[in-house]
């Protein structure tokens, strides 16, 4: 009985004080995470701030103790510079080529791999699953083992020194579109499929018509990643397009050769280098919210 009762009177003040104690550490938690993830992304900012600090400073500006966070003067003499083409770089042409590259090869991208995922994932055929372990296979094969037979290729069809090796092999899909496409279809529901058949829809108007309207975040993911794998390419140019008129580069080219038109003008390179990035953090602006829903989809159902 005497056990009875302070069980009944010291049980209360448990169940008063643990919850107490459990949001207090709860909120020390979550101050701490924040303050870790505040450190993390200001080391990560911290370059492009310096990046963007240096692209409107004169370069007596650049290397002066203590370091100049907000340039004085304030000049946008690097970025005329960068503007005025030249004989060894001509940005702005280097921006339409980066531009056009960037786009149509990843719009052929993005409608060929979601295309062929659709097939993977809706459609059953003979030996799909060995065609789609052959497809992952690709995957792990190394883009520099092919880089000699692709440069023979295109060499014997006349595309050196022209922007055609950029833009088509990548327009006809690619494993990791058509993977990650795959794994999107896979989860959209049987009966949407079902309710197109039943309409005298085919497979192609499903995919058309009903599975890719709704498939806007895995198109926004392949779209986001396949646009900066374009234009921040650097190899494929280098192999590609070196030789050639500088009218015919691409920006990441056009910046290595701005490095030679310039001597080196740290100032010059940051500004061409602001104008480079902007079409990215535009881009991923834009998208940042079916991005980030495509890869929460993808990741939890295969």
């Amino acid at each position: 009985m005497v056990m009875a009762q302070t069980a009944t009177i010291t049980h209360p003040t448990v169940r008063t004080r643990t919850p107490a104690k459990h949001r207090q550490r709860q909120i020390v938690f979550r101050i701490l995470s924040y303050v870790l993830l505040i450190a993390f992304a200001l080391a990560i900012l911290l370059p492009f701030f310096w990046m963007l600090s240096t692209a409107f400073k004169e370069e007596r500006g650049l290397f002066v103790l203590p370091p100049q966070w907000i340039p004085n003067p304030f000049t946008f003499a690097n970025f005329e510079r960068v503007l005025t083409p030249t004989p060894q770089a001509n940005i702005p042409m280097a921006f339409v080529n980066s531009m056009f590259v960037a786009l149509t090869s990843t719009i052929g991208e993005v409608f060929m791999g979601t295309l062929a995922g659709f097939a993977f994932a809706r459609m059953r055929f003979p030996g799909r699953g060995k065609f789609f372990g052959l497809l992952l296979a690709t995957m792990m094969i190394p883009g520099v083992v092919t880089l000699v037979p692709s440069f023979i290729l295109f060499k014997e069809l006349g595309w050196l020194r022209t922007l055609a090796p950029l833009i088509v092999p990548v327009m006809f899909g690619t494993a990791f579109a058509v993977f990650l496409s795959r794994q999107y279809f896979a989860t959209l529901p049987q009966e949407l499929e079902e309710a197109g058949k039943i309409d005298g829809a085919n497979m192609f108007q499903i995919y058309l018509l009903i599975m890719l309207p709704l498939a806007k975040p895995i198109i926004a993911t392949l779209f986001v990643l396949g646009f900066i794998a374009r234009w921040n390419d650097y190899l494929g140019p280098l192999i590609y397009l070196s030789g050639g008129k500088p009218e015919t580069f691409t920006i990441p080219l056009a910046l290595a050769s701005l490095q030679g038109a310039y001597t080196l003008e740290w100032t010059t390179l940051m500004a061409g280098s602001t104008v480079a990035l902007l079409p990215i953090v535009i881009l991923f602006f834009i998208f940042q919210r079916y991005f980030v829903e495509s890869i929460a989809l993808t990741g939890i159902k295969g």
